[in-house]
This record gives C-alpha cells, structure tokens and sequence, in this order.
C-alpha cells in the first residue's frame, strides 16, 4: 500500500505524521470517505465540494486547490491499482506546539490512504442488521454544525461501542432533544409507503453524498422524499427503513430496539434503491487507471 502524504506517496510503514499535529492532538481537520468501484472514483467532485465548505467553516485553508486534490486523489488510487475500494482523504491543521490556537500550525497536513473496505458482511445486506438506539447524544447543532465533516468522531466511537455491548451491528444517534439524527457513520430512513423520510441536517444528520444520490434515484422512481423531523416512533412503524453510507452504501435495518421493523426482512423499496445505486456507480466517471 502506498498513502499520499502532502503529495508524496510512501509505502505504508514509512507513513508518518508529526505527534505535534493538531490533528491527532485536538481533532482539528476534516476528512471525506469516498468510494473506488471498477478504478471508477465515485462522486469526487462532491465529496472535494463538501471537503472544502468543512475546511471553510472551520477557518482551515486548504493547500491544494480543487483541480490538485482530485489529481493527487487519483494518483493514489492509480498507484495503489485500486479496482474496488475506499479513499480516505484527510487534511489535519497541521503541526504546531501544544496549544488550541490554529494560527500555530502554519502548513496543514493532506492525507490520501487507499484501501479495501467492508464496513458490513456481505450476509447482512441479504439479512439486515440490527440497530440500539445509543445513551450518547449527537453534538448540538447550535454548538458544531453536523454539515462539517470534522475528525471529531468520539461520540460515534462511544455509540458504536454502545451497540457492540449489545450485541447489535449500528446505533441510532439521537439530538439533544431526542428527535433522530443519525447513526453513527449513516445516515438513516424510514419508508412508509411510497414516502421516505428522512431528518434534516438542523436535527444532526450529516448532508451526505451516498443520501443525496438515493434521493435522486427515489424521485426518479416516483417516490416522495421526505426530509423532517424523526421520532424513533416513525421508525418503529416504518415498512422498511434502510441507512445510506460511502462505505455501508445501502444496508437494509430490520429491527430496532428490539423492535421488528416491516416484515422484519430487508424490504422491496430497500432492494430496488440499492439496484439502481449499484447500476449507477458501476458506470459513472472515467477510470483511474
């Protein structure tokens, strides 16, 4: 594996960042997760757009502009041989002294790791997973916008450790006011009917790019897209409900709680969205190789 470090590709065990980046010291950066399939780079320009409305919102310049990042971003894959894979692409602030103040750390730190990826077994996608809904809260949106894609994912980490004790595959997140917002790496719907709901990002949930292409494919199937306000009842009595993730895609949920959801099965809407997901990435975007 070769990882791209400030634009400079070095095998894996010579891959090193400073322990004085504020990165790894405070959680100062941002990052996006995005997909490889068939050397096909997913959504690059989305994910580079919403990498940089991050950056932006945490007052982080990045060092590379949009034309450098994607050129870097395939480099990494076309060097690595990626067919099918995942990109994690990272900018830290950078190294600085001990101390919160970001004018410290002068130069940012642009990290590109490419490598294979299986966020779920491919048996729970035919069988669904099970979900818990977490003690740990999503952060206010009043206080970190959840749009900022930050490496600030403690409370994931701790709701995702809440559902391995519970012998569950995912956690539900829900706000402050204990309305849905997300899980801890997807996004979550509710189907009922021909509707799919949805919470918006003022209740926690992060704006994302595998959401925004099933929104797409739902309309386009005649589906109505619902984005509003959750309660973990609108899931307990959802035909089906589904999550949506760079790296999980679409993976059917079919219990919640302890609750059965539907028929307790991964459901039809589910299957003909992650089709029609399927269909399109196989064949969107040139090669990277």
């Amino acid at each position: 594996m070769l990882v791209s470090i400030d634009g400079r590709l070095v095998p894996r065990a010579e891959a090193r960042v400073s322990v004085f980046d504020h990165g790894l010291l405070y959680g100062d950066g941002v990052f996006e997760g995005i997909r490889v399939y068939d050397r096909r780079i997913f959504r690059l320009d989305a994910h580079l757009a919403r990498l940089e409305a991050s950056a932006h919102a945490i007052g982080l310049a990045l060092p590379m502009d949009r034309a450098a990042l994607t050129a870097a971003v395939r480099e990494a894959v076309r060097a690595n041989r990626q067919v099918d894979g995942y990109i994690r692409l990272v900018v830290t602030r950078g190294e600085g002294p001990l101390g919160l103040d970001p004018a410290a750390c002068p130069h940012p730190t642009v990290i590109i790791i490419v490598a294979d990826l299986a966020v779920y077994p491919a048996a729970r996608y035919a069988s669904g997973i099970r979900v818990v809904t977490a003690a740990t809260r999503q952060v206010p949106a009043a206080s970190v916008d959840p749009r900022i894609k930050s490496l600030n994912y403690l409370k994931n980490v701790l709701a995702r450790l809440e559902a391995h004790q519970a012998g569950a595959a995912e956690a539900l997140m829900l706000n402050p006011e204990g309305f849905v917002a997300e899980c801890t790496a997807d996004n979550v719907f509710a189907v009922h009917g021909r509707r799919i709901l949805t919470p918006p990002a003022t209740d926690g949930a992060l704006d994302g790019i595998t959401a925004g292409v099933v929104r797409d494919l739902a309309r386009a199937a005649g589906f109505e897209w619902d984005e509003r306000r959750l309660a973990r009842y609108d899931l307990y009595v959802a035909d089906e409900c589904f999550l949506t993730g760079t790296g999980a895609e679409i993976i059917p949920v079919v219990s919640l709680d302890g609750r059965r959801i539907g028929a307790g099965a991964p459901g039809p809407v589910t299957g003909r969205l992650s089709a029609a997901f399927h269909a399109l990435a196989a064949h969107e975007g040139d090669p990277a190789f």
